[in-house]
């Protein structure tokens, strides 16, 4: 309940503050379980995702967001499952509730690069959003994402209103056919560079073969404020 309550509020204020571009929203199953897999360039873009699907979208959050009281809240509104970034059990955990937010047949949302691009460029995914397809039989949403950086860059603080932003939704794509070689580390290769090829034409964004690092996000000074889905870490688990 919380979660709809928020995005009452959220919506017009976002309608008004931004310019929100949809394109292919009618790929979008209307029921059933389904990954929605996107770039990853702004803390927003876990905004703007919900903002624009009419059904209930989860993410993956770091987990110091819920050990904090002044952002706690806002993080379980959204219906956020917390993960630590050092694995262990805590991290188990969050990737056996995302496998029961599709078994259930739910949405949920990741970013296979596993955090947000710090150089502009979109770079290689994580092979842990194939491996979460295969396991439960979801098909994957490729979205691309456009201009949510501009709204609030890597170093900014506060957003930075009356951007425009595209949120372009791609076609399925149905894993099922590979669900007897889910242990095959090239199947699970050749599916996320598909799902990559297929972010990359639809967010227009230059591709380098080249996973974005700690060592890369280290350059941006910042620590990573965005709830996102940590797919290293997810892929670290499931293997």
């Amino acid at each position: 309940m919380a979660y709809w309550i928020l995005k009452l509020i959220l919506t017009p204020i976002l309608r008004v503050a931004y310019r929100v571009q949809v394109e292919g929203r009618e790929h979008l199953p209307g029921d059933g379980p389904v990954i929605l897999a996107a770039n990853h360039r702004s803390f927003l873009d876990s905004i703007f995702v919900p903002l624009v699907v009419r059904r209930r979208v989860t993410f993956v959050a770091k987990a110091e967001y819920f050990d904090d009281p002044k952002t706690a809240w806002f993080f379980r509104a959204l219906g956020q499952i917390p993960i630590r970034r050092d694995g262990g059990s805590a991290s188990e955990g969050a990737l056996a509730a995302a496998t029961e937010v599709l078994r259930t047949g739910g949405v949920f949302g990741i970013y296979p690069e596993g955090t947000r691009t710090r150089d502009g460029y979109l770079h290689r995914g994580h092979t842990g959003v194939a491996r979460l397809a295969l396991a439960t039989g979801a098909p994957i949403v490729p979205i691309g994402l456009v201009g949510t950086d501009k709204c609030q860059p890597t170093d900014a603080k506060l957003p930075r209103l009356f951007r425009t932003v595209s949120v372009r939704f791609g076609a399925p794509m149905d894993v099922t056919r590979s669900a007897a070689c889910a242990d095959d580390g090239l199947v699970l290769r050749q599916i996320t560079d598909e799902l990559m090829y297929e972010i990359t034409e639809l967010s227009g964004y230059t591709y380098v073969d080249t996973y974005a690092t700690k060592k890369e996000a280290d350059a941006g000074a910042h620590d990573i404020p965005a709830p996102a889905a940590t797919i290293a870490t997810l892929e670290r688990v499931a293997s």
